[in-house]
């Protein structure tokens, strides 16, 4: 089943495109990661599919229907970039006015939430820090047992113990059924949940990959040392082998494809250590956004 799927969806800002002729789909149970810069169109994006935003062009649909239908609403929950609520609100007050709209959590499981992710109750908001506002957002959003979950930098500002917590929870959601729409800048919470990534840039989805894609590829560095200085030509006429260089004892390359005949070299050549490096999420992130003209 099709949670999302956007077809040539566009929103344009004067002459700005923030969105550009955008196509994806996410399916049931699947946790699909948007990432992009700052600006280059993840948060309009999220608001189009909640239909906060209308698209200047192009079509967004959710669970089949539309984000503006009160029982597609009532199947999400949502966590925004930036969370506001009254300033002299506290989270226990958020949780019993939010529980109140639609479907009512199960009080058990809801204190469980909030234990989990050590919810501050009684402060109020204009009082509590960054972090502890993403808490009681995090509880908002997870708290009804929605069938989508649409959460933008849901870890930001939150501790290593929290941001663990947080991935466990996706995990266990999805085990249930439940789709997950990701953006983040914390590269360890997309390794951890995500099926799928989709990188947007200048509002143009620049590439999309699964991370099993991603897991299996052998593209990566390797970085040898001898007991006695070697050539960069050592290397030379090995398949998958290029930009060797040679420092001291150590020989440096990167490698794309099997790695059966650089071992094979390497014992030759009487190579005392090694160390590999995969080409990993944040490598694809990084070049995709750092080698464009005037980054």
């Amino acid at each position: 089943m099709t949670v999302i799927e956007a077809d040539g969806l566009t929103k344009r800002w004067g002459d700005l495109a923030a969105v550009d002729d955008l196509n994806l789909s996410v399916g049931a149970g699947e946790c699909y990661a948007f990432l992009g810069r700052n600006g280059a169109g993840k948060s309009t994006t999220a608001r189009m599919i909640l239909d906060f935003l209308r698209p200047t062009s192009g079509t967004v649909r959710v669970f089949g229907g539309s984000g503006r239908d009160p029982e597609v609403r009532a199947r999400i929950g949502y966590l925004p970039g930036d969370l506001h609520l009254p300033a002299t609100m506290t989270g226990t007050e958020a949780v019993e006015y939010f529980g109140s709209i639609g479907h009512r959590p199960d009080p058990a499981t809801l204190d469980e939430l909030i234990d989990r992710l050590d919810m501050t109750r009684d402060r109020k908001f204009h009082q509590m820090s960054t972090g502890s506002r993403r808490k009681v957002g995090l509880v908002l959003a997870f708290m009804n047992d929605p069938d989508l979950l649409i959460l933008d930098e849901p870890t930001s500002g939150l501790d290593p113990v929290l941001q663990d917590t947080f991935r466990e929870l996706v995990i266990e959601r999805k085990a249930q059924g439940t789709t997950v729409w990701l953006t983040s800048h914390v590269m360890s919470d997309v390794d951890r949940v995500a099926d799928r990534v989709g990188l947007i840039d200048q509002g143009k989805l620049a590439q999309e990959l699964t991370m099993d894609e991603l897991r299996n590829q052998s593209s990566g560095n390797i970085d040898l040392t001898f007991a006695t200085p070697q050539d960069a030509s050592a290397f030379d006429g090995v398949p998958g082998v290029s930009d060797v260089v040679a420092q001291g004892n150590a020989l440096s390359f990167h490698v794309d494809g099997p790695v059966t005949a650089v071992l094979a070299r390497a014992a030759e050549l009487g190579a005392t250590g090694i160390r590999t490096k995969e080409h990993d999420l944040e490598d694809i992130f990084l070049s995709t956004y750092s080698n464009e003209e005037g980054r």
